[in-house]
C-alpha cells in the first residue's frame, strides 16, 4: 500500500493523502487508486480492503480486485434502487396514477372541456370502487362493478362506454410506463346493448314556439338557438366562433377546432341568417358570443332548460334520450332535412360527422322520402301514359 501527499491542500494537520493499492495478479503487478484521505481514506481502511482482495483470491470467490469490488457495489446499489422503484410502483394505487400522471398529460394534450369530463366521470365513478386500490391489481371484476353502479344508477350504456374508455387510456400509459403489465382489465367486458340515441326532435311549430319564448327572455339564448336549429352547430362550435369566421354575404360560418378537431363551413339559411340581425360587428378575433365576462361561454345557459320546463316538452318523458335538451334543436336540423328528402351523405358533411355511421341513425326518417319519391313515380308513369292516350286520340 502507497500514498502520495498533495503538494498543497491540507487535510488536517498534514497534507492531504491518496491511497494506492499495489499487489500481484497471476503474475502482474496490479495498482489500484483508492482515494483521498479528505474523502474518508485511511491507512487502516486501505489495509482492510487489501487483505480482503488477498483473502478471495486464496479462497478463489469474491471480487479480487478493487475495481470488481466496486462493480459489484455498483450493480448492488443499481438492483436496490430497482427494487425500490418497482416496490414505488407496485403500490402506485390507480387514483394516485391517475391524479399525478395521467391528468397532467392529458391537459397538454386534449381540450380543457375533455380533460375536466373524463375527471369527472373517473371521480364519480371510478374512485369509489378502485381509487385506493394499486393499479397493477385493477381486474375485470372491478369494472364490472363500476358497470353495475353506473346501470343501476339508471345512466345509459353510452355513459359506462365513456368511461371504460378512460380506464383503458389509464391502463395503456401505466402499461407504458411499467406500473402494469398485460391487457387493459376493460378488454373482456363489454357495453350492455342499448339504442341510447336522441330520436325525438322538434316539429316545426314546436321550435317556433321555444325560439319566441327564448327571444323574450336571452336575446342572444335566442340567436345562438336559432343558429344550432336552422344551421346544425353544436354548442361548442357557436361558443369558439370568432366575427372573422362570419361571413354573412356569402352565408358562410367557417368552424375551427372543433368536436372532431377538424375545420368545417356552415351554411346560412335565411332563418340562421336572422340570427346576426341587429348584432355590432366586432374585431376579427372577437368572440361573437362571448359569456357575461367576455370570455367563451362554458355551457348552455339554464334559461334554455328552464324554458322547455316551462313549455312543457318534457312533460311526462321519463327516459333521458328522449327529453329535450339543447342538442335537440341540432337533431331537429338533421331530422327535417331527412324528411325532406336530403340524402345522407349531404346531412354528414352538413353536421361535420366524421362517419357515415353517425348519420345514420337518422335513416329510419327516409321511409317517408322514400315513399313520396315512389308516388312521384307513380304520378309520372300516369301522366305519361294520359299523354299517350291523348295522341292516340288525336
Amino acid at each position: 500500500m502507497r500514498w502520495r501527499e498533495h503538494p498543497s491542500r491540507k487535510h488536517g494537520v498534514g497534507f492531504d493523502r491518496y491511497f494506492v493499492l499495489t499487489y500481484k495478479l497471476e503474475g502482474k503487478t496490479v495498482s489500484e487508486a483508492v482515494g483521498w484521505a479528505s474523502k474518508g481514506w485511511t491507512e487502516r481502511k486501505a489495509a482492510a480492503i487489501l487483505s480482503e482482495l488477498q483473502e478471495n483470491h486464496r479462497r478463489g470467490e469474491g471480487p479480487r480486485t478493487l475495481k470488481e469490488k466496486r462493480a459489484l457495489a455498483e450493480n448492488a446499489r443499481q438492483e436496490r434502487e430497482a427494487e425500490q422503484i418497482q416496490a414505488e410502483k407496485d403500490s402506485m394505487t390507480f387514483g394516485r396514477f391517475f391524479t399525478e400522471q395521467y391528468l397532467p398529460s392529458a391537459e397538454r394534450s386534449k381540450k380543457p372541456g375533455s380533460v375536466k369530463a373524463e375527471a369527472g366521470y373517473i371521480r364519480k365513478w371510478v374512485l369509489p370502487v378502485v381509487g385506493d386500490m394499486p393499479i397493477k391489481m385493477v381486474a375485470p371484476i372491478h369494472v364490472e362493478r363500476i358497470k353495475k353502479d353506473i346501470l343501476d344508477a339508471s345512466r345509459t350504456p353510452r355513459t359506462f362506454e365513456y368511461v371504460r374508455a378512460i380506464i383503458r387510456q389509464v391502463w395503456n400509459m401505466a402499461r407504458r410506463d411499467g406500473y402494469v403489465d398485460g391487457d387493459s382489465p376493460t378488454r373482456h367486458v363489454k357495453v350492455p346493448r342499448r339504442d341510447n340515441r336522441r330520436m325525438r326532435f322538434f316539429s316545426p311549430e314546436e321550435a317556433e314556439v321555444l325560439l319566441e319564448a327564448l327571444k323574450e327572455k336571452s336575446l342572444q339564448l335566442w340567436r345562438i338557438s336559432t343558429l344550432s336549429l336552422y344551421a346544425g352547430l353544436r354548442f361548442g362550435e357557436i361558443a369558439a366562433l370568432r366575427w372573422g369566421d362570419v361571413d354573412l354575404d356569402g352565408g358562410i360560418l367557417t368552424l375551427r377546432n372543433t368536436k372532431n378537431s377538424r375545420t368545417r363551413t356552415a351554411f346560412l339559411s335565411d332563418k340562421a341568417r336572422a340570427a346576426f340581425e341587429g348584432m355590432e360587428r366586432g374585431e376579427r378575433d372577437d368572440l361573437v358570443f362571448p359569456s357575461e365576462t367576455g370570455g367563451r361561454m362554458g355551457q348552455v345557459s339554464a334559461t334554455f332548460m328552464r324554458t322547455v320546463n316551462e313549455l312543457g316538452f318534457n312533460d311526462g318523458v321519463t327516459e333521458p334520450t328522449q327529453k329535450i335538451v339543447f342538442h335537440s334543436l341540432r337533431h331537429s336540423f338533421a331530422s327535417w332535412l331527412v324528411i325532406d328528402g336530403v340524402s345522407l351523405p349531404v346531412i354528414k358533411e352538413l353536421l361535420g360527422h366524421r362517419s357515415i355511421a353517425m348519420t345514420e341513425r337518422y335513416s329510419h326518417l327516409t321511409s317517408g322520402a322514400l315513399q313520396a319519391a315512389v308516388r312521384r313515380l307513380d304520378q309520372a308513369s300516369s301522366k305519361r301514359r294520359a299523354s299517350g292516350a291523348t295522341k292516340v286520340n288525336s
